[in-house]
């Protein structure tokens, strides 16, 4: 019994299995596709596309002011701020010794006076030679009109006519003696300004407002116009990075353009904006310099490194891969034959390029050109996953 229950279930099974030749055909091989190779393309679509240029430098000051002393030879009594402090316009910053100059507006003062008196004594002399001159002119006039009628000699008519000269001099002398008194008080008078004007420079003032990054000055040191400045100055606290720019990208670059700008120890970037293209390219490395303003320089400090991505230009545009690019050629595909087409490109960024000419939107070119296929081969097209844009970037 057992036999034939088994042979009976063999039976079964072979009269369920399907033809042999119908298991063939029900694996589909389509004729079109045999033989011919599965290639990634990519549409050609619209992309966000920013031109970007990389910098990196130092970061500075915009204008440094050093401020040194007005006077020569006098002791430092005072300082009056410190390195990161803060200083308006006109603020003091140090303190020199003024005795001597104290002693010497006093010994002028008292010239002055002297002056002054002499200027009234003269004034005085002046006012009695007049009167003397006067009266000897009448006296003149009588005895020449006495002479005239008889009445008087003509040597006393002489006479009086020497005498009138005479008192005439001696007023002319008068009035240039009290000149030369109002001269010597004006001397004087320009000696006291003088010795004012170095008075109010022995106090050491700010010419700008800023941030005061050096200090020099010591109290007791001689304070010296040749010597090394007494503080130094970051006029307004406006720092820059004089970045270096690769001299390709050099000419690209613009005042005004938006910058990001990145420091090791900031969690988050700093914007500035390009403030002086320096119009000359190192000879030996090659590099030419940008200099761009930061808009928070509290934030960071003179001296510092950091990295700069300048924004030369947005747009939305025509874009590839940058892989599907070469030379100025990619491999475009119609239908599933691969064609060479010529572009233009523009800007590159990221994973994209800009296509200015030569293709539209919608079609397909090879994304990875040149890799497996040629000008006039037969593929079979497959979609590239999306080619991630910058939007995302900061």
């Amino acid at each position: 019994m057992r036999p034939n229950r088994f042979s009976a279930i063999l039976v079964l099974l072979a009269l369920a299995a399907p033809p042999a030749h119908a298991a063939s055909e029900a694996a589909p091989a389509p004729a079109a596709l045999a033989g011919v190779p599965a290639i990634t393309v990519s549409e050609v679509t619209t992309a966000r596309l920013v031109d970007r240029v990389r910098a990196s430098g130092m970061i500075g000051p915009v204008e440094q002011v050093l401020v040194a002393p007005q006077i020569e030879g006098h002791a430092i009594e005072t300082i009056e701020v410190e390195v990161g402090d803060w200083v308006e316009a006109g603020a003091v910053m140090a303190r020199l010794s003024d005795a001597a100059l104290q002693l010497e507006h006093s010994q002028l003062e008292a010239s002055r006076a002297t002056a002054e008196a002499t200027i009234a004594q003269g004034e005085a002399q002046l006012a009695e030679a007049e009167a003397l001159r006067d009266e000897a002119l009448r006296d003149r006039d009588r005895a020449v009109s006495l002479a005239a009628r008889g009445a008087a000699s003509d040597a006393a008519a002489e006479t009086a006519r020497s005498t009138a000269a005479a008192a005439a001099a001696r007023m002319n002398a008068a009035a240039q003696g009290l000149n030369a008194a109002r001269a010597q008080l004006r001397l004087v008078d320009a000696q006291v300004a003088d010795i004012d004007l170095r008075l109010r420079r022995t106090a050491v003032t700010a010419p700008v407002a800023g941030r005061v990054t050096a200090r020099n000055a010591t109290i007791g040191a001689i304070a010296s116009m040749a010597g090394e400045p007494l503080f130094a100055i970051v006029r307004d606290g406006a720092l820059e990075l004089r970045a270096d720019v690769a001299e390709q990208d050099l000419l690209k670059l613009a005042p005004g353009q938006p910058a990001i700008l990145t420091i090791v120890g900031l969690a988050q970037p700093l914007d500035g904006e390009v403030r002086l293209v320096e119009p000359t390219v190192n000879e030996v490395s090659r590099l030419g310099r940008v200099r761009i303003a930061i808009d928070d320089p509290d934030r960071v400090r003179s001296g510092m490194f950091a990295n700069a991505e300048i924004r030369v230009r947005e747009a939305d545009a025509l874009a590839v891969p940058i892989s599907a690019v070469n030379g100025g050629t990619v491999l475009q595909v119609k239908g599933d034959i691969v064609e060479d087409a010529e572009i233009v490109t523009g800007i590159r960024d990221g994973g994209l390029v800009e296509v200015v000419k030569g293709l539209a939107p919608g079609d397909v070119v090879v994304t990875r050109a040149g890799a497996f296929v040629r000008p006039g081969d037969r593929i079979n097209p497959t979609p590239a996953a999306p080619t991630p844009t910058t939007e995302a970037r900061p």
